[in-house]
């Protein structure tokens, strides 16, 4: 039975639907990473929450392990390129929490423009300084929103309903969306110029680290106030800090920090700091939100293949797995038949899905496909990181889809171009299982064994009888023979399937055999 590990605190509604889906389940909150570290392997899934941190050792040790679950959105406490490199899918719910999220960023703005939290300490303290509290309103403001995705959206959207102006910052936010918000799209020094508010909604990497700092304030009207509900790390405290005391900027309200828990902080204890134990995603009703959306995701990927808000490979809808899984047998085979083959750098990959195939996602296929195609050249290559081993790689890939397909109800083709030669190979499904239809042009139908012989040779008289001699001298048993050829007397091809793997010796009087020009043991 499949097993799912639950390691943070999260709604016992996550256990409910594991175990209804009929896999087992643990639920085992606040384990110490050498105990997680201990456990893991026993596990098929894994669902967390922030506290997990799945470190590479983690996933090292997780031999089991086929996807990672996190209820929420930042998964800056798992190593993705581990996980990819192990071939374990990375999820998260991008979804589930974005209202409360984007409530929380609002209410600590409008507690920034009024002091709320500072005016209500003073009045518990018996103090009465209405004079003191001089706020200002939001109704006219330019709240610049940088990352406009499903929060920096929702919070965008909310905004405009107060009146104000909203400028976004965000590379992916086509002009069509923008419209369809009621924002301006603006480049990021132009929001820092424009902006009375501005809030962050982008996730922590290499390109948005520190993206509010010195160089930033400098940019900013004399006056701003900043909203970080997002992640610690995108603000430079320090340089923060220096802003606040210039009066460059008049407030910031903080929920997230550069080192959570964060029980000491420079900006701690600054009268005009607002600050929040990450709280953006606490309320009840996104808890469960996200504790039901990650078990659903876990447990179609495990029991159907559905893939649903992977961050390291393409999603596939849980209408589409059953349709998908046996062209992804065949797109397995058509690419490890042509990496058996390959003898030189791979330069590009083509590949081209003809006819009923061509109306699925074939995304998960093409990185099927290039997994086949690389793993006999690369020992640790899987569908999840085979497209990063190939950007890496610089292999270039592309895709090209036609309706309709003159011979076959569906037809997967697949191009290698190396540095010496282009070569192609092509199959299709019948009665549901997968067939080879064409090897470099040549049209040859052969159904894929275990162990198989790949010739390509010269159409000459003779041949088969001469191959069938040397297998039956060798001891080995012919299963199935198939031929192909483009003109007689020129270039041919064969394929046979036999009972086992062969002995190099018997290659070597293969290749020896006249009119022979290669051979090459394939195993699927």
């Amino acid at each position: 039975m499949l097993k799912v590990l639950i390691s943070d605190k999260m709604s016992p509604l996550a256990a409910e639907i594991f175990k209804a889906r009929g896999l087992e389940v643990d639920c085992k909150p606040g384990m110490t990473p050498d105990e997680l570290k201990a456990a893991i392997g026993e596990y098929d899934g894994l669902a967390i929450r922030s506290d997990t941190k799945v470190k590479a050792d983690i996933i090292a040790a997780a031999n089991n392990l086929k996807v990672i679950g996190r209820a929420g959105i930042g998964v800056d406490n798992v190593d993705i390129p581990a996980a990819t490199a192990k071939g374990i899918v990375v999820m998260n719910t991008p979804f589930g929490n974005s209202i409360t999220t984007a409530e929380h960023a609002l209410s600590m703005m409008m507690a920034l423009a009024r002091q709320i939290p500072q005016a209500s300490a003073s009045t518990h303290a018996g103090k009465w300084e209405k004079s003191k509290f001089m706020g200002v309103e939001l109704f006219g403001k330019t709240l610049g929103v940088v990352g406009c995705g499903n929060i920096g959206s929702c919070v965008a959207e909310r905004a405009i309903g107060l009146k104000m102006r909203v400028v976004a910052f965000d590379p992916y936010l086509s002009p069509e969306r923008a419209r369809d918000l009621g924002v301006e799209k603006v480049e990021l020094d132009e929001l820092f110029a424009r902006a009375d508010f501005i809030t962050l909604h982008t996730p922590l990497t290499d390109a948005t680290r520190g993206i509010i700092s010195e160089k930033s304030f400098a940019k900013m009207k004399k006056g701003v106030r900043i909203v970080n509900c997002a992640r610690g790390g995108l603000v430079d405290e320090a340089a923060l800090k220096a802003a606040l005391d210039a009066g460059r900027v008049a407030g910031a309200a903080l929920d997230v920090f550069e080192q959570e828990p964060a029980r000491e902080n420079i900006l701690f204890g600054h009268p005009n700091v607002i600050c929040t134990p990450h709280l953006g995603a606490s309320t009840t009703e996104a808890q469960v939100n996200v504790a039901v959306q990650v078990a659903e995701q876990i447990a179609d990927f495990l029991l159907t293949g559905a893939v649903t808000n992977a961050l390291n490979m393409p999603s596939v809808s849980a209408e589409d797995a059953p349709k998908l899984k046996p062209y992804m047998k065949l797109v397995e085979y058509l690419g490890a038949f042509a990496g058996q083959i390959t003898r030189t750098g791979l330069k590009a990959v083509s590949i081209e899905y003809e006819g009923a195939v061509s109306g699925l996602n074939t995304k998960p296929l093409t990185a099927i496909a290039l997994a086949g195609l690389l793993r006999p050249m690369l020992d640790a290559v899987n569908l999840v990181s085979a497209p990063v081993i190939a950007k890496e790689r610089n292999i270039g890939i592309s895709e090209t889809k036609r309706e309709t397909c003159a011979e076959y109800q569906s037809l997967v083709k697949l191009t290698v171009t190396t540095e010496t030669q282009t070569r192609s190979v092509s199959g299709t499904l019948f009665a549901g299982k997968p067939r080879l239809v064409e090897v470099n042009g040549i049209p040859v139908e052969a159904e894929f064994g275990a162990h198989m012989l790949f010739f390509t040779n010269k159409d000459k008289p003779g041949l088969i009888g001469k191959l069938g001699t040397a297998l039956g001298l060798a001891g080995v048993n012919i299963a199935t023979f198939h031929l192909g050829r483009n003109e007689v007397g020129e270039d041919a091809v064969a394929l046979v399937q036999i009972d086992g793997a062969i002995k190099p010796d018997v290659l070597d009087s293969l290749r020896a055999v006249p009119n022979v020009v290669r051979v090459e043991a394939l195993r699927f």
